[in-house]
């Protein structure tokens, strides 16, 4: 077979958009997965979204991927989580039909020039001189390829377990990628394990759903991808339910044949979405846990409860949900279980998610220790675009934390590692007034057009867009009078002051339609928004200007990726290895590295100053 400038190992979320993007940016790109036809699968949750991960999920689609825009060719359900808060903390969510969704994926990868799909098992890597040279297969096959990104989800090594039931796999009923999490380790690359879960899959048909309180599809017609003119799908209505002190008392009674009470799994699991049993005994006090109930997808009667992920034994699992409101005769169709697998150090890989360790080894998603598709897809994106980057001569893409939530997440792993699966929360970016899921275009389009990320549909989009953009600052640069505004409805005091359109929106009584009632009418609507929302944010993000100079201007200092803490004078032995282990590249990367010290700092820039002289 020819070879390939980039092989992507895994067909899940990471893997998709790791091969979308490097074939956008005109790598010769090959795409393997266990099985073709699971390419886009979703593993657990029917979602797409939500806080912090809506604002990846439209970073992603300002760089042309796929996420956005096969969610909404499959979405049932639109719900804008903290609609009641700041735009700054909204978060975009979806509930998709799980078939229409990864056959959206598969069809926009089947459609992209320069990507072959490749159905086998990779066995190991195939490694010259201390770099990657392509894969080695399980029939024998050689694949040669100047980069391969990782992206094996909760394969690697994967073990499932489900009350005293254990098997090999990376989700039930697919084997795992055993062979190759063994040459890695043998490699001396830093690799631990992880536990994530999954709810047991329920009968619809079986949900007494007139018990229960609806919670209908949001009547706005807003879209996870800037190029969705509209919804394709009928709406349907989720429900919520709740845990009982019956269900806690069944709960309890199971947990001493728990893998995760038993010692079976020793690995950490999600902090901010645990199993049942965790709740449970954690939180003892708490009379109820709440349970969405989530239709997978038009043509199924399958429903994900949200909310009671668990590996109880099935008898225990059965008891459980009959005992929760609306569903006391529920049938599972497919049990829940957790999954242990094998993960990556990701303070090992460097910006670009590139393994420093072996030249042309990148990483994306749960193989660096995160948990959730929206993760997954952002790192896909940054790991694609780098090993094509790497294997086409092409210069990097380099997200920061001032930039995008990905630069947040990927900065959060580089330097900060992991001690349980990562999740994005909204709290995690300091610089999340101007990070704001609808001004994702705004942000990253210049970015993804000079990165070559861009297909034409795209690039014709941002062009236009931009040029309205252009139109619109220049309305808002018009200037009204405090009695012009009161003519118009405006709740403002008499002052005298005459002030622009964009200085009068920061005023709790002035509305758009009060300043600008005419001309609009060609504008798009989410773009009005969005700038209407930055004017009312304009004096918050204006003071953020200075700190975000401070941390732009430390992230220009370079520090070489051999840089010799241990010779660094003065440095203690406790910095020298939190920033060995850390390996930061700039001055401001090593400012952020948990527990180091302005001194250890000052330390670190004269040194670097004189090893860079």
């Amino acid at each position: 077979m020819s070879p390939f400038d980039v092989i992507v190992v895994g067909g899940g979320h990471a893997g998709t958009e790791a091969a979308a993007a490097a074939a956008r940016r005109g790598a010769r790109t090959a795409l393997l997965s266990f099985d073709l036809a699971k390419l886009g699968a979703m593993s657990c949750n029917p979602a797409i979204g939500g806080l912090g991960k809506g604002h990846i999920v439209r970073e992603v689609d300002a760089f042309d991927g796929l996420i956005a825009r096969a969610a909404d060719r499959a979405a049932i359900h639109y719900r804008m989580l903290n609609r009641s808060k700041g735009a700054a903390v909204q978060g975009p969510r979806v509930q998709a039909d799980r078939v229409r969704y990864a056959a959206a994926i598969q069809a926009m990868l089947r459609g992209q020039p320069g990507l072959t799909l490749i159905e086998g098992e990779a066995e190991q890597l195939l490694v010259q001189q201390g770099s990657v040279a392509g894969l080695l297969l399980a029939d024998g096959t050689r694949l040669s390829a100047r980069a391969v990104v990782l992206a094996t989800g909760t394969f690697l090594g994967g073990r499932i377990f489900r009350g005293e039931d254990r098997e090999e796999g990376g989700r039930v009923g697919e084997r795992a990628a055993t062979v190759m999490g063994v040459q890695l380790r043998d490699l001396g690359l830093p690799m631990a394990r992880l536990k994530t879960g999954t709810p047991p899959r329920l009968d619809g048909r079986t949900i007494d759903w007139a018990a229960l309180d609806e919670q209908p599809s949001d009547a706005e017609p807003w879209t996870m991808s800037a190029m969705q003119s509209g919804r394709v799908l009928p709406q349907l209505f989720c429900a919520v339910s709740r845990t009982t002190e019956a269900t806690h008392a069944i709960i309890r009674s199971g947990l001493d044949r728990s893998p995760l009470f038993s010692g079976a799994i020793g690995a950490p699991g999600p902090r901010y979405c645990p199993s049942i049993e965790d709740k449970v005994h954690r939180f003892g006090d708490r009379d109820g846990h709440q349970i969405f109930l989530e239709p997978e997808g038009l043509d199924t009667p399958l429903v994900y409860p949200n909310g009671i992920s668990t590996s109880l034994p099935v008898d225990v699992q059965e008891a459980m949900v009959r005992s929760i409101p609306g569903l006391s005769r529920t049938r599972i169709v497919t049990p829940g279980y957790a999954v242990e697998y094998d993960y990556v150090d990701p303070r090992s890989l460097n910006p670009r998610l590139a393994l420093g360790a072996m030249p042309g080894l990148f990483c994306a998603g749960q193989i660096n220790g995160t948990t959730g598709y929206e993760e997954a897809a952002g790192q896909g994106l940054v790991a694609g675009a780098n090993a094509a980057a790497f294997a086409c001569d092409l210069a990097p893409l380099l997200l920061d934390r001032a930039s995008s939530y990905i630069g947040v997440m990927v900065d959060d792993l580089v330097l900060q590692g992991v001690s349980e699966p990562y999740r994005m929360l909204t709290a995690r970016a300091e610089y999340r007034l101007t990070l704001r899921a609808d001004n994702a275009p705004t942000r990253l389009s210049a970015r993804a057009e000079e990165a070559g990320l861009l297909g034409p549909e795209r690039l014709a989009w941002v062009r236009a867009r931009a040029a309205a953009r252009i139109g619109l600052e220049q309305r808002f640069d018009t200037r009204l009078s405090a009695s012009m505004v009161a003519a118009n409805g405006g709740q403002v005091s008499q002052d005298g002051a005459v002030r622009s359109v964009r200085e009068w929106l920061r005023f709790p009584g002035v509305a758009l339609e009060q300043l600008l009632p005419e001309g609009l009418e060609d504008v798009p609507a989410a773009l009005l928004a969005e700038a209407v929302e930055d004017a009312r944010y304009a004096p918050y993000t204006e003071r953020q200007q200075a700190e975000l100079a401070e941390m732009r201007a430390n992230d220009h200092i370079r520090l070489p990726e051999d840089f010799g803490y241990s010779a660094v004078p003065g440095l203690s032995a406790e910095m020298v290895q939190r920033l060995s282990t850390a390996r930061p590249t700039t001055l401001g990367a090593a400012s952020r590295v948990r527990g180091v010290t302005p001194a250890a700092l000052a330390a670190v820039l004269v040194h670097a100053r004189k090893v860079v002289a």
